[in-house]
């Protein structure tokens, strides 16, 4: 028998998405690298969408390092496999042969799989407003039922998304379907299965596949969550602080349309109060990001997104002046303080520093240095 990589690859995708691992096949591992066949733990993963763009399932299977196949057909960790029992989006059944595949891997693997939810969850009109299929009498299966029934036995739910970590678009106002978030939805429910948020619209793949790795390696309890529960090691950077448009912005050059060169501040840029690894991680393998490509960050990560106003609203700055114990150096090389007075003079030849209401950066901000004018009336230019 010949079986070629691409054939490999191919027939394992297909494989792995309708229920079953390519692992349990006596001799295949062998005809794949040589090697005797070895015993594989499988993870089950069970991936649903309920009020979703599927732009989530695009952003994970664009995984680069390690890739899609890499990560469904190769040990994640050593003697661990990973198995998308069900992926309705992805998956090469439908219907009741799908349904019966999602009910057998919740029967034998109660607690060990991994629930991985795709969408805001609508819960009025009974939660109508999404059916994901018919039961066994005919009668509707609700997104909310899904999520919920599936999270009791599940070892963790992953939020994916901006919509089921914070209920994004769909529950932005008036939000007529009543859609809510997960962690929401569980304590409605009063259930305790952990919640991890993974937002993004959409969310990087790296920062999906993380985390499951971490949860095989060490349980939910080896991850690090900050306080939106999101993966603190993907959420901790400012992206204010990495932008490539940090030079112009310390220099006071704002874009005042798409298009123009410079900081995109004016534009509605989120930069300075969305904390994500964009600007390092980069996305579509590390070549480009938002930002990069001339767009403002929108905020997708943060639990305030889409925004009250826009995504486009201009955010208010907070003006801070460099600190007073930063040294001058004089002509004879022996530094001195600056003055308060100096400070502000070169505050205003640079631009000074502006970040966003409650970004970090603001605590380095002195007590005594005045908010900067918002309008003309305020004795200042707009910003």
């Amino acid at each position: 028998m010949v079986l070629t990589r691409r054939d490999f690859l191919g027939a394992g995708v297909g494989a792995s998405v309708i229920g079953f691992s390519l692992w349990n096949i006596p001799g295949l591992v062998s005809l794949a690298d040589g090697a005797e066949p070895k015993k594989v733990a499988e993870i089950p993963l069970i991936w649903v969408a309920t009020g979703s763009c599927t732009g989530c399932s695009v952003s994970l299977l664009n995984s680069a390092s390690p890739n899609i196949q890499e990560t469904l057909l190769g040990e994640i960790l050593p003697g661990k496999h990973l198995s998308l029992a069900f992926h309705t989006t992805v998956m090469a059944s439908a219907g009741e042969l799908a349904l019966e595949t999602l009910e057998k891997v919740t029967t034998e693997y109660p607690g060990q799989y991994v629930l991985l939810v795709d969408g805001a969850t609508a819960t009025a009109a009974d939660g109508l407003y999404c059916i994901v299929g018919e039961n066994d009498r005919g009668e509707p299966i609700t997104g909310y039922d899904q999520v919920r029934d599936l999270s009791r036995n599940a070892a963790a739910v992953l939020a994916v998304g901006a919509c089921a970590s914070y209920g994004g678009i769909p529950a932005a106002a008036p939000n007529p379907t009543g859609a809510i978030s997960i962690q929401e939805l569980l304590e409605r429910e009063a259930i305790e299965t952990p919640v991890v948020n993974i937002p993004g619209c959409p969310p990087h793949p790296d920062w999906i596949v993380g985390p499951v790795a971490t949860i095989l390696l060490g349980g939910v309890e080896a991850l690090r969550l900050d306080e939106h529960g999101r993966p603190a090691p993907f959420f901790t950077p400012l992206i204010h602080d990495n932008c490539p448009y940090r030079g112009h912005y310390d220099r006071g050059e704002f874009a005042e349309h798409f298009g123009d060169h410079g900081c995109l501040l004016k534009l509605g840029c989120k930069g300075p109060v969305t904390y994500g690894d964009c600007p390092i991680r980069k996305w579509n393998n590390g070549v480009n990001w938002c930002i990069q490509a001339g767009h403002p960050c929108i905020g997708c990560v943060e639990p305030d997104f889409p925004y009250e106003a826009s995504l486009f609203e201009v955010i208010k700055p907070t003006q801070l002046t460099p600190p007073d114990w930063f040294p001058w150096a004089d002509d004879e090389g022996e530094a001195k303080a600056i003055s308060p007075g100096a400070a502000a003079v070169v505050g205003g030849a640079v631009g000074a520093a502006a970040v966003g209401v409650g970004m970090g950066a603001a605590k380095l901000a002195r007590k005594d240095t005045p908010p900067r004018p918002e309008s003309p009336d305020e004795g200042g230019e707009p910003l």
